[in-house]
């Protein structure tokens, strides 16, 4: 699962940061036989997916000659030229279906406009959090593979202590064992003198 996932972060590139309630304009390259045109859809954003990485999608809705038109658009997508966020709307819901039902004055958000500065400066943040994310991520795998390496000394360690405490009993066994012909040879000659005497 990690290699797919590492496979997908080659695929992410820069995108300002997406909302549900922000009001965005869409540039997609559009194939026609050899020709090739950028179509602008622009609409609101009312659900982001939860796909991880370059499987992330948004779902964009605007109406056209009073008919709801809904698109889904995969975020990281090379046949997208660019993302412009338009406006931003103070929603309290991460889905916006409600929108479906309304037309109108209902259908109304309280919005701000965003300025270009404001653009570049959310597409710089997202740049540095997914840098602080890709830094973090490889201290975490640095650590994960040190901790390892130590387990795997602990038990070469007590394997080696269980084996000098295993030798030092032998070591003292044949001490004994040599201290005892010393004294059986110590008491043959005693013996030998005592028969000697008789």
């Amino acid at each position: 699962m990690n290699v797919l996932q590492d496979i997908q972060k080659l695929a992410v590139k820069k995108v300002p940061v997406i909302q549900p309630g922000y009001t965005v304009k869409i540039h997609q390259k559009i194939k026609e036989g050899e020709k090739e045109r950028i179509q602008i859809f622009e609409g609101l954003v009312i659900k982001i997916n939860s796909g991880y990485g370059a499987d992330k999608t948004i779902t964009v809705r605007k109406n056209v000659g009073g008919i709801g038109v809904e698109r889904i658009f995969p975020l990281y997508s090379t046949n997208i030229v660019k993302i412009e966020v338009k406006k931003k709307s103070k929603v309290r819901r991460s889905k916006l279906y409600y929108m479906r039902e309304r037309s109108g004055k209902s259908a109304r958000l309280k919005e701000t406009f965003v300025s270009e500065k404001e653009l570049e400066d959310s597409i710089e943040e997202l740049a540095e959090e997914k840098a602080t994310e890709e830094e973090s991520e490889t201290e975490a795998t640095a650590t994960t593979e040190e901790t390892p390496k130590e387990e795997a000394e602990t038990p070469v360690e007590a394997a080696e202590e269980e084996t000098k405490t295993e030798e030092a009993p032998k070591e003292e066994a044949p001490k004994e064992e040599a201290e005892a012909p010393a004294e059986a040879t110590e008491e043959a000659p005693a013996a030998e003198e005592a028969e000697k005497k008789e």
